[in-house]
């Protein structure tokens, strides 16, 4: 058998206990190198990888591994009282490096070092690499803060020197400086590594990208830029099909009802040679048994010609992808340059963070709040808010304002989407509510589904129409991390609906393509006091 590592799924199937088909027959081979896995919300990516890595068992077909496999989920959660050693699976090791260098010479501590005498160099080495040499191996994890614990399952996982990586998500919750340290563990990786992710930065150091839609798999070499400009040079190609297979069909429309006008008037004709008696019957039988004949043959034709272009039409309109955009129209949230919108006076919020002398924000301003994980960005958001009261100064909002947060919490998940618009707007009538939320892709009867049902995409969609179709229309929107979790066609659609927004924006994001494609006019960094940056200034 060769050791060169492989990952092949032969015909993998899978279902939901309640039914839902998630694969049926799917066959696809991840190659060394690094492969980005994208797809929209739903398609099925961290199932995907769940079943690659052992933790999800397949309704039928198989996963063959030649290799160690390591994964990183999406929802890392470690034992608050575990260990730095314990998580990094180096603790029986260590102690038995300890226990020979204090003079114990127990054949078992021997066994259990094997050849790993340089452990805790290299342990301390992948720390600091991923820039958490401050923490000691004998910390534990509950004094660690989120992000340094998806950095930490990383490193335990690079200790390990799998053959196969699997990371689902990996940059959620890692601020700007932890984001950098993950992207260079990516571009140095050796082997076969599959990441599913909506960070662009992430995916721009891929060599390939699988697309998973309809429980298929597209390759498409090169990074995502690479992949974005082969999608656009298809849809084109596709969109083009369409409309041939539309006039092919107009086509044989037309043909088939000239071919129905011929035959009628063939039929009038021979009705009339039979009334008058001008050829012998025997003649006039045969004439109109072959004029019927000919009918039936010539209706089957064009019938059928015409079934064929409307399966070509369905063909190309199949892959023509669903783009669709959010365009709102919200003149009621707009704000003259000169109105005063937001003061900020001595702020000194819980935990420690300060906003000295103040901070003032004036007209339809867009500012960028960036720091690192635990630096009070979203503390300073629900400060502003009224959510949370300020330790000392003032806050001062001078026009209506909104927060969505991280935890999309505004939604109550028993009630419809338009049932949740209608508590912020209480004016509006149900049509009026309904016009609005077709806008952000809420048509018919998706207005009428319960926001507990919803996806991730989804429900950030329904909480941002809430928060703006408000009434008073905000004329100050707050969002904090609006990107986490988002598909990258969710994140296309929220772009486009800020595109339509007037009115003042406050976003906490570490997500640098975002923030720079939605129009930035000022960036703050949060660290320990607030101050006036540039976006160069945090790589």
């Amino acid at each position: 058998m060769s050791s060169i590592p492989s990952l092949t799924c032969v015909s993998l199937s899978f279902s939901w206990p309640d039914g839902t088909a998630v694969f049926d027959d799917l066959q696809v081979g991840f190659a060394s190198g690094r492969t980005g896995l994208v797809g929209v919300n739903g398609s099925g990516k961290s199932t995907l990888l769940k079943l690659i890595a052992g933790e999800l068992a397949p309704s039928d077909g198989s996963v063959r591994v030649m290799g160690e496999v390591g994964y990183l989920p999406q929802n890392v959660t470690l034992d608050t009282a575990l260990r730095v050693e314990e998580a990094l699976g180096i603790a029986e090791t260590r102690a038995a490096l300890h226990a020979i260098e204090a003079g114990d010479v127990a054949e078992e501590h021997f066994t259990t070092v094997g050849d790993d005498w340089d452990v805790e160099e290299r342990a301390e080495a992948m720390l600091g690499e991923l820039g958490l040499g401050h923490v000691g191996l004998d910390r534990t994890i509950g004094e660690i803060s989120g992000g340094e614990t998806v950095l930490l399952r990383l490193a335990a996982l690079l200790l390990r020197r799998p053959d196969i990586l699997l990371l689902d998500e990996p940059t959620n919750n890692l601020d700007l400086y932890a984001r950098r340290r993950l992207y260079a563990a990516v571009q140095a990786w050796p082997g076969i590594m599959v990441v599913v992710s909506h960070d662009r930065e992430l995916l721009e150091l891929v060599d390939q990208i699988a697309d998973l839609r309809s429980g298929e798999v597209t390759w498409f070499g090169g990074n995502y830029s690479a992949y974005e400009a082969a999608l656009a040079v298809e849809q084109e190609a596709a969109e083009r099909m369409v409309r041939v297979a539309e006039a092919d069909l107009r086509k044989q429309k037309r043909e088939l009802v000239d071919a129905q006008v011929k035959l009628a008037r063939r039929k009038r004709y021979g009705q009339k040679m039979w009334e008058n008696k001008r050829e012998p019957k025997i003649v006039m039988g045969a004439r109109k048994r072959a004029a019927q004949e000919s009918a039936g043959k010539h209706r089957i034709l064009h019938e059928g010609r015409l079934t064929e272009a409307r399966e070509r039409l369905d063909e190309a309109v199949e892959a023509v992808r669903d783009d669709d955009e959010i365009r709102v129209d919200l003149p009621y949230t707009a704000v003259p340059p000169e109105r005063a919108v937001l003061t900020l006076r001595d702020l000194e919020l819980r935990y420690g963070a300060r906003v000295a002398g103040g901070l003032d924000l004036h007209g339809p301003e867009r500012i960028a709040l960036i720091g690192r994980n635990g630096a009070g960005k979203t503390t300073l958001l629900r400060t502003i808010a009224g959510e949370l009261e300020p330790v000392a100064g003032e806050v001062t909002a001078h026009v209506p304002l909104r927060f969505l947060p991280q935890r999309l919490d505004v939604l109550d998940d028993a009630s419809t989407v338009a049932e949740n618009v209608a508590r912020f707007a209480p004016g509006a009538t149900n049509n009026r509510i309904r016009a609005r939320l077709a806008r952000f892709l809420f048509r018919g009867t998706r207005a009428d589904q319960r926001a507990g049902t919803l996806s991730g995409g989804e429900r950030f969609r329904a909480a941002l129409a809430a928060l703006m179709l408000a009434e008073p229309a905000p004329q100050l929107l707050m969002l904090d991390e609006p990107t986490n979790n988002l598909d990258l066609a969710s994140v296309r659609q929220l772009t486009t609906a800020l595109e339509s927004y007037e009115g003042a924006l406050i976003v906490a994001s570490h997500d640098m393509p975002f923030l720079e494609s939605i129009g930035i006019t000022r960036w703050l960094l949060l660290d320990g006091e607030l101050k006036e940056t540039k976006p160069l200034d945090t790589h």
